[in-house]
């Protein structure tokens, strides 16, 4: 079974004059197609340093909040497996101003084309099962369950594709610690204009595109 994980950066607001609103929001895949104990065990070498450093249990990592050295040490990590990543970067100034009030259908959308992206680029085959595994982001029992229907009819019917989409916080799946690192450093990159975290992993990114060039 291939594994997809995902995560996104920066928000789905459109008031640009709120502090903190970002430019641009980032949907971003880790693939895995033989397992996931390799990332596993880079999150779990990367928990045990900050652990013995620390001297005391490490809570769950997230890039954010981590130094320098941590993201550095966990990305390099991830670049050594073998894994695969995608990623669609949207400039929200140039959102349609429909879609704006419609945060939900948008993000279900771009999480889609990269799903699309998976099967159009034959990156596994159509009769091997997929698991996805999204990071929670909302908390409303009814947008999750629109989340996996849409996305499971999409593929099923798109790509005759065998699909099973769970939700999970990066406490209960350690991979999804993973991708939050991958998203953060690709959403610096855009937000910010440093790429010094994504040159790390960059050759492990197969697809990077804009959804509104």
């Amino acid at each position: 079974m291939a594994h997809i994980f995902l995560d996104e950066s920066g928000d789905l607001g459109f008031d640009f004059k709120k502090k903190g609103t970002s430019k641009f929001f980032v949907v971003t895949l880790l693939f895995l197609s033989d397992g996931t104990s390799a990332i596993e065990k880079a999150v779990k070498k990367t928990h045990a340093e900050l652990a013995k450093k620390r001297k005391r249990r490490v809570g769950v990592l997230h890039a954010v909040n981590e130094k320098p050295i941590t993201r550095q040490r966990l990305l390099k990590r991830i670049a050594e497996k073998d894994c695969s990543v995608m990623t669609i970067y949207l400039n929200k100034k140039k959102v349609f101003t429909r879609l704006q009030d419609e945060k939900q259908v948008v993000y279900n959308y771009v999480t889609n084309i990269l799903l699309d992206r998976i099967f159009t680029k034959k990156i596994v085959p159509p009769d091997k099962p997929i698991e996805l595994i999204a990071s929670r982001r909302e908390t409303n029992k009814f947008l999750n369950e629109n989340f996996k229907d849409y996305l499971t009819k999409q593929v099923r019917n798109n790509h005759k594709g065998n699909i099973r989409i769970s939700i999970k916080t990066p406490d209960e799946e350690k991979c999804l610690q993973a991708v939050d690192f991958l998203s953060w450093s690709l959403f610096r990159k855009y937000e910010k204009g440093d790429d010094s975290y994504y040159n790390l992993f960059k050759r492990k990114v197969i697809e990077e595109s804009p959804l509104f060039p």
